[in-house]
């Protein structure tokens, strides 16, 4: 791609040398096509957790059938939250191993609680743009998680949203958090790093370890952590919001 397209054209004929020069100019601006579709392309998959996914309206479900519960009387509800520029899980807060999520006591008064993952500029920021998403798959400096405490009617928490419901074991649900416990940074006294007020809501965000990258966003944590949970989901490669839904309304659909 960075070639630089030098042809002698010494002793040829005016003809022949228009030609060589036509096809020089050709390979040039077939090369610099190729390199801005190479950065539009790495644009839009870092920008994964600014796809908003298709045919949203209202709020969409997808629930598991209540056979399951019968069949499993320790199954546990979670829910998958598409928020239009990346996803997140919501679960009930009683129903949380506190000796596997402690964290979650930073939320004492709250029925669900929501959890999230990105990037640490991107997801902090005022207001998200192209640059902080490219900045993020290639120089990220940090990723953080979203925690979310609420109470009241589910509805009211995540208007016009698609939410997938879903209903995983006992031992997946722990999987599934404990998978959240080990995702906090923690200090010198093993204390997880709390950053600053959250988005919305009573929230925080924390400093967390992984490391955010172009094929490693916020979309494909919450594929992963679905997967702890023992859902049959594929999170290499599911990198927006609509390879999230799309993923767990399978899931939903196989159980």
């Amino acid at each position: 791609m960075g070639k630089n397209y030098r042809v002698s054209l010494t002793g040829a004929s005016a003809s022949h040398r228009r030609d060589l020069a036509s096809s020089v100019r050709v390979a040039h601006e077939v090369g610099s096509t190729i390199r801005a579709a190479t950065v539009l392309v790495a644009i839009a998959v870092a920008a994964g957790c600014l796809v908003r996914s298709t045919a949203r309206e209202g709020i969409s479900r997808d629930v598991i059938s209540r056979d399951v519960i019968s069949r499993d009387v320790s199954a546990h509800t979670i829910w998958v939250i598409d928020h239009g520029w990346h996803t997140a899980i919501v679960v009930r807060r009683s129903a949380v191993d506190t000796t596997i999520w402690p964290e979650i006591d930073d939320f004492p008064d709250a029925a669900f609680v929501e959890v999230a993952w990105g990037d640490r500029d991107f997801y902090m920021a005022d207001r998200g743009s192209a640059w902080l998403a490219v900045k993020a798959a290639f120089l990220t400096s940090g990723s953080v998680l979203h925690v979310v405490g609420f109470s009241g009617p589910f509805e009211a928490h995540v208007p016009r949203n698609d939410v997938v419901e879903l209903e995983v074991s006992r031992r997946g649900f722990d999987a599934m958090t404990r998978l959240f416990h080990e995702e906090y940074q923690r200090d010198e006294q093993s204390r997880p790093v709390r950053l600053a007020p959250g988005l919305y809501g009573a929230s925080w965000f924390y400093s967390a370890r992984n490391r955010y990258h172009l094929f490693n966003t916020c979309n494909t944590w919450v594929a992963r952590a679905l997967r702890a949970a023992g859902l049959d989901l594929a999170p290499a490669g599911t990198v927006t919001a609509g390879g999230v839904m799309q993923e767990a309304r399978r899931a939903a659909a196989s159980r």
